[in-house]
This record gives C-alpha cells, structure tokens and sequence, in this order.
C-alpha cells in the first residue's frame, strides 16, 4: 500500500504506548519548511541566522530581541505566531492533548491551518496503513471545506472548494469543474471524477491532489464510510466504542439530544429540537443525518441511556460543507468523570 498524505508530517512523529503521537525535532523542521517561515531570496541575513539556528536545534529558545532584527515585520510576526503555537506543542504529553486543550480554554488561539494539519495527521493516524478509499475521501472533510451541489434528480455532489476554485481559474480547467460549475453529470465525469467502487484504488497516487468528488446520497457508499470514520474517530480520543448509522429522518418523538457536526447543522438541528418554524430553503441545506449509539452505556449522562444521539451534517449559505470535528469529542452526552 503506497504512503498516502504523505507531505502532512505524519512520518515525522513517534506513537508512544498509548497510541497517541509525540512531537518530535523533525515535525517542528516541517513548520519551518511551511511557506510562512522558509527562505526566499530576499531574506536578511537575520531571518537566515534564526532559520539555521531553528532547523539545527527546533526547540532552541529565540529572543524576542533577535526576532525584532528581522527586516520583514511578517516574517517577525509569524515567528512570533510559530514560538507561541511550538511552546503549547512541547508543553503537552502528545499531540491529542494538545488537540484537545485548544478547545477547553477561553477559545482557539492558533491558526486554523494548523489545526487542519493537525486533524489531517491525525486522520492517518487512525486510518493506519490499510484504509478504505471511501474513508479516505469523506476524511478529507474534516480538514478541507468541501463545495456542494445539487444536481438533476437530486444528486447531492461534493468536491473539494480549493481545487474548484483553482480550477476554475485555469485556461483548461478539468471535470470537477465541469460537474459543480455547470450543473452536469455526463458519463465522462462520473468514469474519470466522481469516486465510487469500481475507481476507488484509483485514489492512490492522487491522494494530495483532492481531485475527487463524491455523491452524498443517502444510498452511497460516502455515507456509511463518514460513519465508520466518526466511529474511529471519537474511540482514538475518547476511547469510547459507538456505533454511527446513517437515516433518512428523524422520527422520534422522545428526541433528547444531537450534536452538529458543523455551524450549520448545528443551527438546524437546534431549530428542529426546539420545534421551530425553518424556511424551506434552510431545511434543505441539511446534508446528512446519523443516529449514533453507545456500546456501553456507563459514560453517558443518565437522562442519555439507552436513547440514541442524532448527528447533521449540512452545507452553509454558499454551498459550503465545513465540518467542525471536535464537535463530535465535547457536545456528546457524556457525564464529567468520563
């Protein structure tokens, strides 16, 4: 099985004995590669010295004194940004609780881009060496925003918003494109563009390029395989077995709790629970709905057991999915000693 995500870092880090990824000196290199930090030619002979200091020795402490001789004040700037991020890095026991603590404070305070290549190595981490390509793809939702349209009879089309819209830039822009601009599902796009079981494999090799759409209908693949990736997803951090079942609706009237999996579906489903009047055209920016439930019972809240959770998936006024994964880990009914 070829390497897949290979540019995220992941290769870099170790796993200690519990399964969680440790920070080591050649994934605090990966940062100063990143396009923020690297060497251009019109660096200063400064910058070059921090830069040779830091590749040498990742952890060495640079004065605020030193970093100010920088002739480019973004550069300084994102120096700053980086020893602030790297000291909560180095702080933490592994690199889940360091994911973890930035949501339990007084809000996240460090790039979003980071926090989406932390989720992205994560990911691999879970996946491990042997992945489903249908897992992979929905992945990519999690650390990419994904632009979605509704196609003739109701296909609901998702593809990643970069490569559209980078794309849609070019002199010869590709099938995606074609699909998501122009509203078309020819033969042609669905054989070369859109995943589905008789291309998965062909993901491999195309892995970084995020040049797959994928067809969200309830009667997918995409679907169960988002399931099986939340399952995975909430066991590595909270050790907590589940089982995630996609639904058409929801009809219980013993509703008691749901979590959005994103801002949008959030707002919806908080809506639907409180029993409010939504426009039509809100509604029908619900994507997806799941119905998760606990293995063992113990964890949950006492009002929770033995009733199932309800998950949303859905897409924001510009079409736009933008899943929040850490919903998932701190909005379950969980009681506190868990």
């Amino acid at each position: 099985m070829p390497n897949y995500w290979s540019t995220s870092g992941f290769d870099t880090l170790k796993v200690n004995a519990d399964h969680h990824l440790v920070v080591t000196d050649d994934f605090l290199r990966t940062y100063l590669a990143r396009p923020e930090l690297s060497l251009i030619p019109q660096s200063c002979a400064q910058e070059r010295a921090v830069h040779e200091r830091l590749l040498n020795s990742p952890r060495e402490e640079i004065s605020q004194a030193e970093i100010q001789k920088i002739a480019d004040h973004d550069v300084q700037a994102n120096y700053e940004i980086w020893f602030r991020y790297r000291a909560k890095l180095l702080a933490a026991s592994s690199l889940e609780h360091f994911y973890m603590s930035l949501f339990q404070g007084k809000g996240v305070d460090v790039p979003p881009l980071f926090v989406s290549q932390l989720t992205q190595i994560f990911l691999r981490h879970i996946l491990g060496e042997n992945p489903d390509p249908y897992e992979l793809r929905m992945a990519e939702f999690f650390f990419r925003t994904q632009k979605v349209s509704i196609l003739e009879g109701g296909v609901l089309m998702a593809a990643d918003h970069e490569t559209i819209e980078r794309n849609a830039q070019a002199s010869d822009f590709g099938n995606i494109v074609d699909l998501l601009k122009n509203q078309s599902l020819a033969a042609r796009t669905i054989d070369l563009d859109v995943l589905h079981p008789d291309n998965a494999k062909s993901y491999w090799g195309r892995d970084e390029f995020y040049d797959f759409a994928v067809q969200l209908n309830f009667d997918q693949p995409a679907l169960p395989a988002l399931a099986r990736l939340l399952e995975k997803w909430i066991k590595h951090f909270l050790g907590i077995d589940t089982v995630i079942t996609p639904l058409k609706e929801i009809a219980d009237s013993k509703w008691v709790w749901h979590v959005g999996l994103d801002a949008a579906a959030t707002e919806i489903l908080n809506g639907l629970y409180q029993e409010q009047s939504l426009d039509e055209s809100v509604l029908n920016r619900l994507i997806c709905l799941f119905k998760l439930e606990f293995k063992d019972l113990s964890p949950v809240l006492s009002q929770v057991r033995g009733k199932p959770v309800y998950l949303g998936l859905a897409m924001n006024d510009q079409s736009q999915i933008k899943i929040k994964p850490q919903n998932l880990l701190f909005n379950l009914p969980l009681s506190p000693v868990s």
